[in-house]
């Protein structure tokens, strides 16, 4: 990791260091537009022709059968399917607590207002299976998805070498009473998603992480009005850890490598109150490398991070705000006492006994959130994240009257005679 120490540079160049690695996306653009663009004229033709290109399955596409998935069901392994109820319940959990009920209330005599909540009629999951199979963004999305009343839940994941979705998948899915699902993945899966195809529901909103050609995908379909609203702008993954002189180094430098292991391009930041501290996590980051299975990945994404020393944990807070993580972890003494402080980042674990992996998993928050600096304007995936909020208003006739001066006024200022006529003729 680089290191640097922000009493001997400007804060120009702080703000250098903490730059993501740069990805110019322009190039894949040229690449996913023809994509999208074959799947919405020919459909599930074209699905079939790119599960062959990019994955080397040729097979009609088609929705997986209930009995393939209620028979992995039940073969799954006792020890993943215990694994899978207990973080099925606690996530179920901490989205139930995000229902809320609104108030109705009167802004004026004889006016009332109100919002409710609508669950998206038809939402699609883009679940990753390239270069790690994730189950836990299946519970993380459908979940949700459930739990706000979405009325079709799509769920669309690339196959694995034998054509078929991965049986831990399959088994989840089960579990969820997720019915639509099918084998197709990448950015022609979103194309299709987005558009619908002979097989596939056209859906309102697509949620899920994936690879640059997904992420490209889920842009360019976001901004056409034929195509479907997305989660989130999404990029690599990223962590931030602050570690104080008391923090346990090996713990900070598995929080750190359980980031790096995601991919490449995975951005792994370090913030320590002190040198010393700083080169005993690089040792045990050494140490621990050499044990993972996914070493070269992490070795990759770990040269292009950085080790940031600050003079004291006001200064870590506002690094951490300005790059805004997608996960923030901190190994602080008197933790507490900095959370307010605390505005953008996507999820915090609080103290050492907090690893990331927890809410990757099983803790009950939800492991989709923003990243590339997107956590100073957007949260992470959550209840909200499945319904549309409506608003409501009730007037009287006294209502209308006490209010009717104030509307005329101000559809007259703005030349809009038919609005102010709206209300004259109620009068």
């Amino acid at each position: 990791m680089k290191y640097i120490n922000t009493q001997e540079i400007t804060p120009q160049q702080l703000a250098q260091s903490l730059q993501r690695p740069a990805f110019d996306y322009s190039a894949r653009v040229e690449q996913v537009q023809p994509i999208i663009n074959k799947v919405k004229a020919e459909g599930d033709s074209a699905l079939q022709d790119f599960n062959a290109k990019f994955d080397g399955i040729d097979t009609p596409i088609s929705c997986v059968s209930q009995d393939v998935s209620q028979k992995d069901l039940e073969s799954l392994d006792p020890k993943i399917r215990e694994s899978f109820e207990v973080a099925i319940a606690n996530i179920t959990k901490f989205h139930e607590s995000q229902k809320n009920t609104e108030h109705l209330v009167e802004t004026m005599p004889g006016i009332q207002c109100w919002r409710e909540s609508r669950a998206i009629d038809t939402v699609g999951l883009y679940i990753p299976g390239g270069t790690a199979v994730l189950p836990s963004t299946l519970m993380m999305l459908a979940i949700p998805a459930k739990i706000a009343g979405c009325e079709k839940i799509v769920v669309c994941t690339p196959p694995q070498k034998d054509g078929n979705i991965s049986k831990e998948i399959l088994a989840l899915c089960a579990m969820l009473d997720l019915k639509n699902i099918y084998a197709v993945g990448g950015a022609h899966s979103v194309a299709a998603m987005a558009y619908g195809t002979e097989q596939i529901p056209k859906c309102d909103k697509i949620f899920g992480p994936g690879n640059q050609f997904v992420t490209v995908a889920k842009m360019l379909v976001s901004q056409d009005p034929y195509g479907a609203a997305i989660d989130m702008p999404a990029g690599p993954s990223e962590v931030l850890v602050v570690a104080d002189e008391h923090a346990n180094a090996s713990f900070v430098a598995a929080d750190l490598l359980s980031q790096a292991e995601h991919g490449v391009d995975s951005h792994v930041v370090c913030v320590v109150l002190s040198s010393e501290k700083g080169k005993e996590i690089e040792q045990k980051l050494g140490v621990q490398l050499m044990q993972l299975s996914r070493s070269e990945i992490a070795q990759q994404a770990l040269e292009k991070s950085v080790m940031i020393q600050v003079s004291n944990r006001n200064e870590a807070i506002e690094v951490s705000n300005q790059y805004a993580p997608e996960h923030l972890i901190l190994h602080l003494d008197d933790v507490d006492t900095v959370l307010s402080s605390i505005t953008n980042t996507g999820s915090v674990f609080v103290g050492q006994w907090s690893p990331e992996s927890v809410g990757d998993y099983a803790s009950g928050t939800n492991h989709t959130l923003p990243t590339f600096g997107f956590a100073k304007s957007y949260s992470g995936v959550s209840l909200d994240s499945f319904v549309k909020k409506v608003t409501f208003q009730k007037l009287s006739k006294e209502g209308l009257q006490n209010i009717s001066d104030t509307v005329i006024n101000l559809a007259d200022l703005e030349e809009l005679d038919a609005h102010a006529n709206a209300v004259k003729v109620r009068l």
